[in-house]
């Protein structure tokens, strides 16, 4: 019922607006590509590339040192005593959860500066394209999603903006 109504209204506004629709310029833009292929999109994936791998050089020397303090745990477990059995337990326990923590840790790490690096870029991008959008003319300037069930090529931005995007920086 909502759909009918809204595409109702939808219908209305765009009849009442058609003496209109000769001045009216849309175009869109490929957000998710424009942040994948911009020079500075490509620059935080390398930054983000490294610290993942730091990270799991970590995680690696982390978990191969818990692994051997497991097994020797298994190994050994038999032949120690009850009190030296317990404390190896409980040493194991207690990397065990240091090694979760720090995963976690690494992983909001890395979640925060992606979002962080996609922040910056895109507050750039808005700048640009409003910028872009009045100088050419644009009524409208959608970001692409799944949403649009069709958009002609010919009104896809993403290039000239990319384009600018890249040029401001080296400014």
């Amino acid at each position: 019922m909502r759909r009918f109504l809204l595409a109702g209204i939808l219908a209305c506004c765009f009849a009442a607006s058609s003496a209109f629709a000769a001045d009216v310029k849309m175009g869109y833009i490929d957000m998710q590509r424009a942040l994948n292929t911009s020079e500075a999109g490509k620059e935080a994936k390398e930054q983000l590339a490294a610290r993942v791998k730091k990270y799991q050089e970590e995680i690696n020397v982390k978990q191969e040192d818990i692994k051997k303090l497991k097994e020797e745990l298994e190994k050994q477990g038999m032949l120690l005593s009850e009190s030296a059995r317990a404390a190896k337990e409980k040493d194991y326990q207690s990397r065990l959860k240091e090694f979760q923590r720090f995963t976690k840790d690494a992983q909001d790490e890395l979640q925060g500066k992606d979002e962080e690096f996609t922040r910056k870029i895109l507050e750039g991008m808005e700048k640009i394209l409003q910028e872009f959008g009045r100088k050419n003319g644009y009524t409208f300037i959608f970001v692409k999603n799944e949403a649009m069930l069709f958009a002609d090529d010919k009104a896809d931005v993403t290039e000239e903006v990319l384009k600018l995007l890249n040029a401001s920086r080296k400014k």
